[in-house]
């Protein structure tokens, strides 16, 4: 009797809806929304730093939820959903809006790759979430897709370039990301840092001297850093190619 009523109370924490978690994915969903307003409105700056508001905020909802031990399968799906939005919708329309527009049928092509990089990508995530190792991702995560296109939005237009002067590197840059979510490379999940663990105080030096970085030059230093991270897949793929050993000749 008794583990038959734990277990009806595990059922039941796993569908339940809990508030706190549930409100920075509001949060998150609101910002990728209001992205995409801003898209369609021509403030194409505010719009990119709306995408990385979700972001920050959608690193926050999961880790609340374990902090908390709020976890549920509402949390989870409602949590996907909000990324779809944020992370697949809003940096496609962003894009399109700000430079694919004289593109024609290549423009609205290019966006969709990305559009459909992204809903793949939170499926397969969705799908092998017991099954991969927690250590890394298998794909460009969506959130980092969405952040190196808006990232690549605000640091032009910070430079005062236009989106028709970079429309065939806007679309190469989209379609670079939109593969790279549904491709197999293995990117680090940064799930193994453990938040409550004591750490040494120069580590906190270097997070505050990393926010400094950032803060230089917020738009140049956020793309590098996304770029850099885009780029740290491929590169992990290639020596996991040089470590497989070759067959014996026969």
């Amino acid at each position: 009797m008794t583990m038959m009523n734990t277990r009806s109370k595990m059922n039941l924490r796993r569908r339940s809806i809990y508030l706190l978690p549930n409100l920075f994915t509001t949060a998150a969903l609101f910002a990728g929304f209001y992205a995409i307003v801003q898209s369609m409105n021509g403030r194409y700056e505010i719009a990119a730093v709306a995408i990385f508001i979700a972001m920050v905020l959608d690193g926050l909802d999961g880790r609340v939820a374990r902090l908390t031990h709020t976890q549920s399968e509402f949390g989870a799906e409602y949590d996907s959903l909000s990324d779809m939005v944020s992370f697949g919708v809003a940096p496609s329309i962003l894009m399109y809006e700000w430079a694919f527009r004289d593109l024609g049928k290549w423009g609205w092509f290019a966006a969709f790759i990305y559009c459909t990089g992204a809903a793949l990508r939170l499926a397969r995530f969705n799908t092998n979430i017991d099954v991969v190792d927690k250590r890394y991702f298998q794909g460009l995560p969506s959130p980092a897709a969405a952040a190196l296109v808006a990232g690549f939005v605000w640091v032009m237009l910070d430079n005062k370039f236009t989106g028709y002067d970079l429309r065939w590197y806007a679309a190469a840059l989209t379609v670079f990301a939109g593969l790279s979510m549904v491709s197999n490379c293995k990117y680090y999940s940064f799930k193994s840092i453990n938040m409550r663990k004591s750490v040494p105080f120069f580590v906190i030096f270097l997070f505050a001297l990393f926010f400094i970085f950032v803060a230089q030059n917020p738009p140049l230093h956020l793309f590098l850093l996304f770029f850099g991270y885009c780029l740290s897949g491929y590169v992990m793929s290639l020596m996991d190619l040089r470590k497989k050993p070759t067959p014996p000749q026969p």
